[in-house]
């Protein structure tokens, strides 16, 4: 139980004790000695002593060098630093349960995570955001949540449900729940939808923060998203665009995830002018590089790196967080606040050699020193989801129109895709793949049992040069994306994903190449991390051999639907155009186009 659950004669105790502990008249549980503590609120290093009381800090400072304490641990040099907040994460990103992404993050000292399930919340409503609640509570890791603003993310998409204001609500008064997340439909905020505001004005009306989702907002359009009480954004790729979301009173969230990568552009803005109001997120990470480097960890890490002062670093994983979320008690090495803490052997590389929390050791280097609560079985709320339609090849055509149409193109290492105009290659009146030009068949299948729409398209920077590749991860509405040099594969790819409940498949010559089933949601399995990258990593190789060369492909491929980030998306109703929120013919000469 989290300390701000405690309540009333065990609250008082707990905080009885840390004052009694604090002075003097009574010994503490653990003496940390001759830590070099991060001491985010004034930004110094200081060689010192920490004193704890149970879950809370009691004192830090040589006042406490000979204090009495159950336990005394010499720490010799090493660095004290709180332990790390992720301010932002899909937990459905990493393609497994809440507990095995604290078994890879937690010993590398993240031990709290703000995580937005609304991948969950998109295929299975309530019951799958509490089927994820249930998956997270319990653990060495604390997993607060926001709920879910867009369910589903835009009227252009068909979700497998909807939340409205009453669920939300529901949601709300829940103590793990910090506020309402990303609010993902710019478009309907600066146009003062009464539906999309009054979401945001529920977080206020339960004093909680709403977040943000505002990509490339300037100007009018920005203040005007930014005056329904929205706080934060982390969706911002530039300094010029970071300078003014903060002058504008935004908590800039800089994001480092699997697929989109913004610390790099964004680290100088971490200054001690504008640290205050900067956080670190993860948003999505894979299974690659929760392993291999970590989770917010790796944020303070590379920032060290591009020359961030060591401190600032750690205080944008922490404290910064903290007071965004109103979380009391949480983020510093300090008197009263809880013992969630990190012994660091080395600062810059962020070597984690110990890891506290609520004030008892819970890793030691690289590895868990407790038990996790086993995850709870999938309900059937998370069962069965992919329910496709009939499904043959007069679905996947696409009309050629007079002229060139419009095409997806991604962009290297971001999550924004451009519209291009490309002069397709037809056959018989139908617009077909052209590998040699790098163009393939994006195609988006409604797959929970609902409208039973397929929308069509091109897609090009995959490099696909053979077979398809197919998903029923699809930001937000996770609906079945696919991308393919011809319609045998792409109905092949769907068809085994239907059979294995969702998940990723490559395919070439309608044989399975490779393949990584997600039986809860079509998002997450119960398997092992480890197993999960070794699926993944067989995947990418075939994907490898069908010509696709960009990392993480199968994440590139889950964000071609994604209808609240510009330019141009392709979801189960056909192109949205994403800044003027509406969908869009292929061609040029058509209605609307």
């Amino acid at each position: 139980m989290q300390p701000e659950q405690v309540q009333g004669a065990a609250r008082l105790a707990e905080v009885r004790f840390a004052v009694a502990v604090a002075a003097g008249r009574q010994p503490g549980t653990v003496l940390l000695q001759n830590a070099q503590v991060v001491n985010v609120c004034t930004g110094e290093i200081v060689r010192t002593h920490v004193l704890l009381a149970g879950r809370l800090i009691a004192g830090v400072g040589e006042a406490f060098a000979t204090a009495g304490a159950e336990q005394v641990v010499d720490l010799s040099g090493r660095w004290l630093v709180p332990g790390l907040i992720d301010g932002h994460v899909h937990l459905e990103s990493a393609l497994v349960t809440p507990a095995e992404y604290a078994r890879a993050v937690l010993p590398r000292g993240v031990t709290a995570v703000v995580c937005d399930p609304h991948e969950i919340g998109n295929v299975a409503g309530l019951p799958g955001i509490q089927w994820l609640l249930q998956a997270s509570a319990g653990l060495p890791m604390d997993v607060w949540v926001t709920v879910p603003s867009c369910v589903p993310a835009t009227p252009l998409e068909t979700a497998g449900a909807e939340l409205g204001l009453a669920e939300m609500a529901a949601l709300l008064d829940q103590p793990r729940v910090l506020g309402v997340a990303e609010i993902m439909n710019f478009p309907g905020v600066i146009a003062g939808d009464d539906r999309i505001l009054a979401r945001a004005l529920l977080a206020e009306r339960y004093g909680k923060v709403p977040d943000g989702h505002a990509p490339l907002l300037s100007g009018r359009a920005l203040h005007a998203y930014l005056a329904a009480g929205i706080g934060s954004d982390h969706e911002c790729t530039g300094t010029a665009e970071g300078l003014e979301k903060l002058r504008a009173g935004c908590f800039l969230m800089i994001r480092e995830g699997s697929a989109t990568r913004n610390l790099t552009a964004l680290a100088p803005l971490i200054t001690p002018r504008h640290t205050g109001r900067i956080g670190f997120v993860t948003d999505d990470r894979f299974p690659h590089d929760l392993l291999s480097a970590g989770g917010v960890d790796d944020l303070v890490r590379r920032a060290i790196a591009l020359g961030v002062d060591p401190a600032l670093a750690v205080q944008c994983a922490t404290c910064n967080t903290a007071r965004y979320f109103r979380l009391p008690r949480r983020g510093a090495v300090a008197p009263g606040y809880v013992a969630d803490l990190a012994v660091l052997d080395d600062l810059a590389a962020f070597t984690v050699a110990t890891v506290y929390k609520n004030g008892a050791p819970v890793a030691t280097d690289g590895r868990l020193a407790v038990e996790l609560p086993a995850a709870p079985p999938p309900t059937p709320a998370v069962t069965g989801t992919v329910r496709l339609p009939p499904l043959g090849p007069a679905d996947l055509r696409l009309a050629a129109p007079a002229g060139e149409i419009r095409c997806l193109r991604l962009v290297p290492g971001q999550i924004l895709t451009e519209q291009v105009w490309v002069q397709p290659r037809t056959e018989a009146g139908q617009v077909v793949a052209d590998p040699e030009r790098d163009l393939a068949k994006l195609v988006c299948v409604e797959r929970h049992g609902r409208r039973g729409g397929v929308g069509v398209g091109l897609v090009t920077g995959l490099g696909l040069r053979a077979g398809a590749i197919a998903s029923t991860v699809a930001h937000d509405h996770h609906n079945l994306m696919a991308a393919g040099t011809n319609d045998a594969d792409l109905l092949a790819a769907a068809r085994r994903l239907a059979e294995l409940g969702g998940g990723f498949v490559a395919v070439a010559g309608g044989r399975v190449l490779a393949e990584l089933p997600l039986p809860i949601a079509g998002l997450v399995t119960d398997q092992p991390l480890e197993q999960v990258r070794a699926a993944l990593d067989r995947l990418e190789a075939a994907a490898g051999q069908l010509g696709v060369q960009i990392p993480a492909p199968f994440m590139a491929l889950s964000f071609l639907g994604l209808a609240v980030i510009p330019e141009l998306r392709l979801t189960d109703r056909g192109l949205v155009d994403v800044a003027a929120a509406r969908l869009v013919p292929p061609g040029r000469l058509s209605a609307g186009g």
